[in-house]
C-alpha cells in the first residue's frame, strides 16, 4: 500500500496566460496574481492542477527533457506553487487510483505547508481547539489556529484523526486503526503539517498547553477566526439568490395581540450635551420602587431605536435591496435586531412581555403570564446583582436571515457588534432623560427564547438591558 502526494488547485481558482511570452495570471478568492516569468511548464502544469489532483513527479517524468532541464523545471513549478499557496491543495492518497485519503485546503491567502517526517516514537494527538464536521459526503477536521482545513475523505483517515484523539506513536495508530504504519505516517504527517496535530517535543509535552493558548477556550477562538475571516465559507449562491429574491422583511412582522402606541417627542435638541452624558462615571443599576410612564418609554425607544426612513441599503447589496434608516449604527443599514419588553412598573402599561414595532412605534402584549414575566425580570435581578426587579427589561434578539447572506461567517460577530452599538445608544438616552440603561450578561439558558416564543435558530437572543426610572 504505497502513498502518493498530489496538488490541485482549488475549486474557486482561475488560471490564465498573462499577455507576455511566459507570464501567468491566477485569478483566486484572495485576489488576482501576476506572476511573469512562470514558464510554459508551470503554466500547463497549473492548468491540469485545475483539473483535479496531480503527482508533480508523474508530471515531471512525462516531461521529454533531460534530466537538468527536468529539474529546473520542477523548481520553477514549485516556485509559482509557493506563490499561489493560497489555493494550491495538497492531497495524500493511495496508488489505487481511488479518491485522496484527504486533502489539505488553505483558509488563509498565503500558508506554508511543510511536510516532516514523523519518526516511530514522537507522540501526536489533535489539537484541542480541533474540529470534526461532516460536509459534502466527507469528514471536515479543522483549528482555529490552523491555515489549513482538512477534507477526509476515505475511511483509513477518518479513523486515525479519531484515534489521535490521545498521544499516540504511529505504531499504536497502525495497530488501534489496522492501517499500515507508513500510510499512517504519511498521513499524520500531512495533518501535522495542516496545522490540526500537534508533535509532543522531547519531553512529551504538546506547545498549546503552556502558551498564550491556555487562555482560550476552544469555542471562543473558532469563534474569532471564523468571524474575523470567512475561512472558506463563503456565502453559496444559492443562499444570495434566495435572500435577492425572497428577502426576510424589515423589521418582524407585528404579532397579534393588544396593541400600545407610544408617544413621539419633538427632539429639539435641548439635552446634554455628549460630552457631559460620556464624562459622567457609570454605575452598577441599582433598582428604585419609583414606576417609568408609558411616555418615558416611548421617549426612549423612540430616540434610539425607532425606524426613522425606508430607502436603499449603503452600500447597495445588490442595487435596489431595501433597508431602513434606525438612531443606531448597523452594517449596511440592514438592521436584523428585534426588542421586547418584560415591563413590571409602567405607569400607562400592564405588567406583561411585549414586543416593539420600531416602524409604527408601538408595543403589542404578546404575554401577559405572571410566571413567564417574573421568570424574565429574576433573570435581570440576578444578573444586576439586585435584590429588587428593574422597573423593566429589553431583550435584544436577531433575525440571522437579515445578514447572513451578505456577511456569511461573519454575521454572527457583526451581530454582536449592533447590540454593542444599541445598548450604547439606549445608555445615552436614558442618561439625557434622566433614566437609567444598563446591559446585564443574563445567563438566559434557554428561558429567553422560550418565554419570548422565538423561531429558534431563525431568531435568537443576543443581550438585554434593564431600565430603572431614576438616573
Amino acid at each position: 500500500m504505497t502513498t502518493v502526494r498530489l496538488w490541485s488547485l482549488s475549486e474557486d481558482a482561475l488560471v490564465e496566460e498573462g499577455e507576455e511570452a511566459g507570464s501567468l495570471n491566477v485569478v483566486t478568492r484572495w485576489g488576482e496574481l501576476n506572476l511573469e516569468s512562470a514558464g510554459a511548464f508551470a503554466i500547463e502544469s497549473l492548468r491540469r492542477m485545475g483539473l483535479g489532483p496531480v503527482s508533480l513527479q508523474n508530471v515531471v517524468t512525462a516531461r521529454k527533457a533531460g534530466p537538468a532541464r527536468k529539474l529546473h523545471d520542477l523548481a520553477g513549478l514549485e516556485r509559482v506553487l509557493d506563490q499561489v499557496s493560497g489555493s494550491v491543495v495538497h492531497s495524500l492518497g493511495l496508488a489505487d487510483g481511488q479518491r485522496p485519503l484527504l486533502s489539505v485546503v488553505p483558509v488563509v491567502p498565503s500558508p506554508a505547508f511543510r511536510l516532516t517526517e514523523v519518526g516511530p516514537k514522537a507522540l501526536s494527538r489533535l489539537s484541542r481547539f480541533a474540529v470534526l464536521r461532516p460536509e459534502d459526503g466527507d469528514l471536515v477536521l479543522e483549528s482555529p489556529r490552523a491555515d489549513f482545513r482538512v477534507v477526509l475523505s476515505q475511511p483509513q483517515a477518518v479513523r486515525i484523526a479519531s484515534a489521535l484523539a490521545t498521544p499516540a506513536t504511529t505504531g499504536e495508530l497502525a495497530d488501534a486503526t489496522a492501517v499500515p504504519e507508513h500510510v499512517v505516517a504519511d498521513v499524520v504527517a500531512f495533518l501535522t503539517a495542516a496545522g490540526v496535530v500537534l508533535c509532543g517535543d522531547a519531553a512529551d509535552d504538546f506547545t498549546e498547553d503552556d502558551d498564550a493558548l491556555r487562555h482560550w477556550s476552544h469555542h471562543e477562538l473558532l469563534f474569532h477566526t471564523h468571524s474575523r475571516s470567512r475561512r472558506g465559507e463563503l456565502v453559496s449562491e444559492s443562499a444570495y439568490r434566495q435572500a435577492t429574491e425572497h428577502p426576510a422583511p424589515l423589521t418582524r412582522p407585528v404579532p397579534d395581540g393588544e396593541r400600545f402606541p407610544l408617544v413621539s417627542p419633538e427632539l429639539d435638541g435641548s439635552s446634554p450635551s455628549l460630552t457631559e452624558l460620556l464624562e459622567t462615571d457609570h454605575v452598577c443599576p441599582k433598582f428604585s420602587p419609583a414606576e417609568l410612564t408609558r411616555e418615558q418609554l416611548g421617549e426612549l425607544l423612540f430616540r434610539s431605536a425607532r425606524v426613522r426612513s425606508t430607502g436603499p441599503a449603503h452600500p447597495p447589496i445588490p442595487p435596489g435591496h431595501d433597508a431602513t434608516q434606525r438612531p443606531y449604527f448597523a452594517i449596511a443599514c440592514l438592521y436584523e435586531l428585534e426588542l421586547y419588553l418584560s415591563i413590571d412598573r409602567c405607569a400607562g402599561l400592564p405588567r406583561a412581555i411585549y414586543h416593539y414595532d420600531p416602524a409604527g412605534h408601538a408595543l403589542t402584549l404578546i404575554d401577559d403570564d405572571p410566571g413567564h414575566l417574573a421568570a424574565m425580570l429574576d433573570l435581570a435581578k440576578v444578573a444586576a446583582g439586585s435584590v429588587r426587579r428593574p422597573a423593566a427589561m429589553i431583550s435584544v434578539t436577531a433575525r440571522m436571515a437579515r445578514t447572513a447572506w451578505v456577511l456569511g461567517g461573519a454575521a454572527y460577530a457583526v451581530t454582536l457588534m449592533h447590540v454593542g452599538a444599541l445598548q450604547q445608544t439606549l445608555y445615552l438616552c436614558a442618561k439625557a432623560m434622566g433614566l437609567s440603561a444598563h446591559a446585564v450578561p443574563v445567563d438566559a439558558s434557554d428561558t429567553v427564547d422560550r418565554v419570548l416564543g422565538l423561531d429558534w435558530p431563525a431568531e435568537i437572543g443576543v443581550g438585554e438591558c434593564v431600565l430603572d426610572a431614576q438616573g
